[in-house]
């Protein structure tokens, strides 16, 4: 059976208590993972929060929604990632990704796909205990884990997402809430495994979307589906259908501004029109919603992960509880 898991960010706004009873209230809702937008210019610090959430709950699994290589050195999430598994055995999940809006904001790139692959390699190493080369220096950390946690790569474009499934034992797919996108990614990432001869089906795939249900939903999810078109810009190939909104994917591209990164407040989520909005979330009434994640379920993965937009997430997720109850029951 597909899980389900949340994805939220610390806003400087926030009270952390706040965001400790959410994700108890989560766990006690039956969800499977929560994980933690590091994201140092929009946000608070994932992995201080990650911390407090190791030791206030008990269940539910935890992780960086994504970190990356280049803000946090391959030694320094290889450690903070062991000392969480420290706090909370068998619970935390490795999240990382080529970097986004935790680079662009500082004039960084993000890594390359051979970056991202031989990083992933080291981490992996460092938490096993093992050893590496940095500049002609061997290094290794003494907090390594045993067992250490799962890596999950993000991943959204085709090179990338072969590479995750030949090296990850997860992949978090970020796209569109689109359910033949989603076939056509998913696809990408078992070819990558089968290539390295893994059995596909040995990597955990999460899918990543977001929801909004009922009065002002396309409103609520907007923000989100800019931050989507944003990076559509920079693939290599768009798909077909979202072909006719090349105009509003160029434009988010232009007009996004990090520091309100997923802030449903935004200014530049204004350039998404509402057609454009629905394609990219999942926004509608309780039914629509419903039926919209009924489809993205029916794809068969492990995990379906939900992004908590800010403004009421208290609401937002009691509606997603309402609704997945409707897709699973």
């Amino acid at each position: 059976m597909t899980a389900l898991g949340i994805s939220i960010g610390w806003s400087a706004r926030e009270d952390i208590d706040r965001v400790v009873d959410l994700v108890k209230r989560a766990a006690d809702d039956g969800v499977d993972a929560c994980w933690v937008i590091d994201s140092q210019v929009a946000m608070r610090d994932a992995f201080a929060l990650l911390a407090v959430l190791a030791r206030e709950t008990e269940r539910i699994k935890l992780g960086p929604g994504v970190t990356n290589l280049l803000t946090r050195h391959e030694t320094v999430v290889a450690t903070t990632l062991a000392t969480l598994s420290a706090l909370a055995p068998g619970r935390i999940l490795a999240g990382i990704g080529a970097g986004d809006s935790a680079v662009f904001p500082i004039g960084l790139e993000p890594q390359k796909i051979v970056e991202m692959r031989s990083g992933v390699e080291r981490v992996r190493t460092l938490l096993r205990g093992g050893e590496v080369d940095y500049l002609g220096t061997t290094v290794g950390i003494t907090a390594a884990s045993t067992p250490p946690p799962p890596i999950y790569l993000a991943a959204s474009q085709p090179k990338m997402l072969a590479m995750a499934g030949a090296v990850a034992d997860g992949v978090i797919v970020m796209g569109p809430s689109h359910p033949e996108t989603y076939r056509t990614q998913i696809d990408h990432v078992r070819r990558g495994a089968a290539a390295s001869g893994r059995d596909p089906d040995s990597v955990a795939i999460d899918l990543w979307v977001t929801m909004a249900v009922g009065e002002g939903a396309i409103d609520a999810v907007r923000s989100w589906a800019s931050a989507q078109a944003r990076w559509l810009d920079r693939w290599e190939s768009i798909p077909a259908a979202f072909l006719p909104f090349r105009d509003e994917i160029r434009r988010s591209a232009t007009a996004y501004n990090f520091s309100d990164h997923l802030s449903v407040a935004a200014e530049h989520a204004g350039v998404v029109s509402d057609e454009f909005a629905i394609q990219l979330a999942v926004a509608g009434d309780t039914e629509q919603c419903r039926d919209r994640m009924r489809s993205i379920a029916a794809i068969g993965v492990d995990r379906i992960t939900v992004s908590l937009m800010s403004g009421g997430r208290q609401r937002r997720l009691d509606d997603l509880v309402g609704v997945w109850e409707g897709v699973t029951g």
